[in-house]
């Protein structure tokens, strides 16, 4: 296995989370490169192990496990159900999902995630999805546009970018990252120029692969596969995601409030583990910047 292709977050924190079970049914919803699952595998005895991942990169890093005890699904996790379906699994004891970009994607050129190289505007997880993030930048109403960028990458001049693109793609339709990054150089903040284009970035990478609802979907069937007592274990990396997660462990609804029934209990089918999301400690953001923005929730099926 390639230990490079992704160093993994809070793997310790996410193991413990997980409190496994060596006979149970696991699943790594996010497979990357395997970091998570590898040390999933190694806590198993006669317990099985169920890796999602869209990525044709991550279906080659999953061919080099040589295990029994391990199923590869070449699938976004919002199919969890169907493929523990076609793989004859009913209940799961754990769910495990990293919600961040592999390393392996973003220092991969010919992807396009990465502000720091020169690359075609594609940004799609799946290669095989029709939506590029060059067709969002070129095909987007100036409205849908403020939208994605405000929403998704919380930038605070939105609307004027948006505006801006739309003026730019008139004369000449995106293709390649330096492109969109000249095209709003003048509207990122001095100093923190960086910052701004990764969040512009961030903002199409969730658009192009529909990110919001995949997790939408997968947290709603995640808890429905769980066993009493299981456990769903989850990384995020983005406000917004983070407040999905929360709201799901509290509610048991991606949006909305709890319900209660009739005597007053609340109608929800998770519990928080930990009240408060766990952190990378200094130590761990030193050796791997990406744990910086990392939250992870832990919950409980009921």
């Amino acid at each position: 296995m390639n230990s490079v292709y992704h160093r993994p977050v809070l793997l310790p924190e996410c193991l413990e989370g997980l409190k496994i079970d060596p006979t149970g049914t696991y699943v790594d919803a996010t497979f990357g490169g395997g970091g998570h699952s590898l040390a999933i595998l190694e806590r198993l005895t006669t317990g099985r192990l169920l890796g999602f991942d869209q990525d044709a990169d991550a279906r080659e890093e999953a061919r080099k496990i040589d295990n029994r005890s391990f199923t590869f699904c070449p699938t976004n996790f919002r199919y969890l159900k169907r493929y523990l379906k076609l793989n004859e699994v009913t209940v799961v004891s754990g769910i495990l999902a990293d919600l961040g970009v592999s390393s392996h994607q973003i220092d991969a050129a010919e992807r396009g995630f990465s502000t720091r190289y020169s690359g075609p505007l594609d940004m799609r997880m799946n290669r095989q999805s029709p939506t590029t993030a060059a067709d969002v930048l070129n095909t987007f109403s100036e409205r849908e546009l403020h939208k994605v960028l405000g929403m998704y990458g919380e930038i605070k001049n939105a609307k004027t970018a948006a505006a801006h693109l739309v003026r730019v793609r008139t004369r000449q339709p995106f293709r390649e990252t330096q492109e969109l990054k000249s095209a709003l150089q003048s509207f990122a903040p001095r100093g923190k120029e960086q910052k701004y284009f990764a969040q512009v970035f961030q903002a199409l990478r969730m658009e192009v692969n529909e990110e919001m609802k995949a997790l939408e979907e997968f947290l709603v069937q995640a808890a429905e596969v769980l066993i009493t007592g299981g456990r769903l274990v989850v990384l995020s990396y983005h406000s917004l995601e983070d407040r999905m997660v929360k709201n799901f462990i509290q509610t048991g609804k991606p949006f909305g409030t709890l319900e209660k029934d009739f005597f007053g209990n609340p109608i929800r089918p998770l519990r928080a583990v930990n009240r408060k999301p766990i952190e990378a400690g200094a130590d761990e953001v030193e050796k791997n910047n990406r744990a910086r923005s990392a939250k992870l929730r832990i919950a409980e099926k009921l």
